[in-house]
């Protein structure tokens, strides 16, 4: 029996959360096979795309995995602070970049409907 998307959006939010690094889609639907072995990475995909889309989760586009969302972003801007060493990854409200990126983007008469911000380098546990 097929479960709904609300209930699939659930599970993989679940298994994000239950790690502390980001996650491939190809990790999540690895975990997610251990309880349904028939699962199919299209169902993952249309899971994320979903909570993506709903600002439950962020994909971490430079390195092509995904995370939950950990802050409120109504309005904002999600800035993601990305460890190249231990991979974990750090979420900051950036709303006070939004009229900053909002100029940069209107200079080329860009309309953004999205806006996150990937920073990459070390954190402090791994910069000792």
């Amino acid at each position: 029996m097929r479960k709904q998307a609300a209930v699939r959006q659930s599970d993989v939010l679940d298994v994000l959360h239950g790690h502390a690094k980001p996650m491939t889609a190809y990790a999540i639907l690895d975990q997610m096979k251990l309880d349904e072995p028939d699962l199919a990475a299209p169902t993952i995909y249309r899971a994320l795309a979903a909570l993506t889309d709903q600002g439950r989760a962020h994909k971490l586009e430079s390195i092509k995995a995904f995370v939950p969302c950990r802050c409120n972003h109504d309005a904002a801007v999600p800035v993601l602070a990305i460890c190249g060493d231990c991979g974990t990854v750090e979420e900051h409200d950036g709303t006070r970049l939004l009229p900053e990126l909002s100029a940069i983007s209107s200079q080329s008469s860009f309309h953004a409907t999205r806006h996150i911000v990937e920073i990459h380098g070390r954190c402090d546990g791994c910069s000792i």
